[in-house]
């Protein structure tokens, strides 16, 4: 949810020096079951535009609909859209529109609190229930500062959604060769944030990797480790024998959510074997943590294949699940 809320801001500002409008639509209740869940946004301009989503891309038009009244009166409203008889969804979304003129205050605590990797929220008011309701609307939550996205009290008697939103997923690659570049593009598309580390000797720039935050031009010894936290998937994948092993003894104490190694069974043993070897005074349980051969069996052979491989594994670690196939699961999708 972050990734998207970060391109509703970097998209705002694009519209609002051309001298645009903007209202935001935000999910904020849902009954049933739908496409996506409450807490997703979609950045609408009075030219049509639109940014994000709300659901599959069948709802889209209605808010767009919808919308034409925000902007023309300047007042928050509630939308109801019934999935039961027009998508099979079975579900009801309730979906707060509203002004989206966030103040400098706002729009500079929002860029520190990303760059900062920290964690915010919004709490949404509303009324579940169609049309206008004065006071409603959100409020960003940053520590113990609350900045209201438009003039509202909050002393009012309205239900609140509540989103803790964290620091964006970030993914590290170490190692820069062909697949490197396919599994960056696959995150990048997904919204993460994508560091990637090579060294000197190679010859990369950041423009081998089209889209990509950072690149470390470092020695092994040199990466900076401090960049990897417990929101980032970190994948080494240097096809190097001596130069993983170097890797290996920089990034030990890292915490990452996940943690990839690419090759097969064989090299992985014999490259825990001679880190034994050549570090016998370190702890080894940080072993335990790597997931090697990294990626799903989904008979991958393509470097594109691999890299859909290594981030469905991802998904399913940081979302704890047992991947599967939907078809056998006996309850519902989000259950």
């Amino acid at each position: 949810m972050t990734h998207e809320l970060k391109k509703i801001f970097r998209e705002y500002k694009e519209f609002h020096t051309g001298g645009l409008k903007t209202v935001l639509a935000t999910v904020v209740a849902l009954d049933g079951s739908s496409y996506r869940r409450p807490g997703v946004r979609m950045l609408i301009c009075e030219n049509g535009e639109m940014v994000g989503a709300v659901s599959g891309g069948c709802v889209e038009k209605e808010v767009l609909f919808q919308s034409a009244s925000v902007f023309k009166t300047g007042r928050p409203k509630v939308m109801t859209y019934d999935g039961r008889f027009r998508l099979g969804c079975e579900g009801i979304l309730y979906i707060l529109i509203e002004p989206f003129e966030p103040s400098r205050e706002l729009v500079e605590e929002f860029n520190k609190t990303i760059q900062n990797r920290t964690s915010f929220s919004i709490c949404s008011y509303y009324e579940k229930e169609y049309g206008e309701h004065p006071d409603t609307g959100s409020v960003f939550v940053f520590g113990k500062d609350r900045i209201s996205l438009n003039t509202i009290s909050e002393e009012n008697n309205y239900p609140s959604y509540v989103q803790i939103l964290n620091p964006c997923y970030k993914l590290a690659i170490i190692g820069g060769e062909h697949d490197a570049v396919k599994l960056s593009k696959i995150a990048l598309e997904m919204g993460w944030e994508v560091s990637v580390s090579v060294v000197p000797a190679e010859g990369k720039t950041i423009a081998d990797f089209p889209g990509v935050d950072e690149l470390w031009d470092v020695e092994p010894l040199e990466v900076p480790v401090e960049k990897i936290d417990d929101q980032t998937a970190l994948v080494l994948m240097t096809h190097s024998y001596v130069k993983d092993l170097k890797y290996l003894h920089r990034v030990k104490e890292c915490n990452p959510m996940y943690f990839g190694l690419l090759g097969p069974s064989k090299r992985r043993e014999k490259l825990f074997n001679e880190y034994i070897e050549l570090y016998p005074d370190d702890d080894f349980d940080f072993f335990d943590k790597i997931h090697g051969p990294a990626g799903l069996n989904l008979g991958a052979e393509a470097p594109e294949e691999i890299a859909i491989a290594i981030m469905a594994e991802i998904l399913a670690v940081i979302r704890n699940q047992e991947p599967m196939m939907l078809k056998n699961k006996k309850q519902g999708i989000h259950n």
